[in-house]
């Protein structure tokens, strides 16, 4: 079955007249069960047995990271846990004084994973894509420098500001908005900086 692509322009957010384009793809869910009667199918294997080894490895991928192993498996990728701060005490780590923090306050926030070179190449080999269409981002209500300034003044109130706020404070996608605040970081004139990565990455105001 082939798979679809879609063009998704930003367009103009710093009235330059530019945009920007990118990829990505069309997806599908396909549900556990859907996925076992696949494997069931191509190996010609009970499905009982299939999901007891998906249950198996689930139980022991997550025993081993909970011990501080990154776990790789050949053809798939490799395996790891993410640290962050509790959500009830992020807002403590940026008040002023020293914090600090411990067992308590520290917890797993998600799992980084990095895929096999093999799984790529072999999605690569397998895949036939078709179009499927373009999206276009269109031009936001406020003006770049307006944006900047509803952040700071966010900021000021409320010292962090996650990727969600950035996105009601302006009205851009989420996408722009995070390529926008990837810009403002760079800057050194915008007076907004980044702590954390992924999902739990925030913005503040630099010193």
């Amino acid at each position: 079955m082939d798979a679809k692509y879609i063009k998704k322009e930003i367009a103009d957010l710093n009235g330059t007249g530019q945009t920007q384009a990118y990829y990505k793809m069309e997806t599908r869910s396909m549900s556990h069960e859907s996925f076992v009667d696949l494997c069931a199918r191509e190996s010609g294997m009970p499905k009982s047995a299939i999901v007891g080894v998906l249950s198996l490895v689930s139980q022991k991928l997550a025993l081993s990271m909970a011990e501080g192993y990154a776990v790789k498996i050949d053809g798939i990728g490799t395996f790891t846990a993410k640290l962050g701060v509790r959500d009830d005490m992020l807002q403590d780590a940026f008040e002023p004084g020293e914090h600090t923090h411990n067992a308590h306050t520290i917890e797993v926030t998600g799992v980084g994973y990095r895929a096999d070179n093999d799984l790529i190449k072999e999605t690569g080999r397998k895949c036939h894509l078709v179009r499927g269409g373009e999206s276009r981002i269109h031009k936001p209500k406020y003006t770049l420098e307006e944006r900047i300034e509803k952040a700071r003044q966010f900021l000021a109130k409320h010292t962090v500001m996650h990727l969600g706020d950035y996105v009601r404070l302006t009205g851009l996608s989420r996408t722009a908005a995070s390529l926008e605040l990837r810009k403002l970081v760079n800057d050194p004139s915008s007076g907004i900086i980044a702590n954390g990565r992924g999902s739990q990455k925030l913005w503040l105001l630099g010193g």
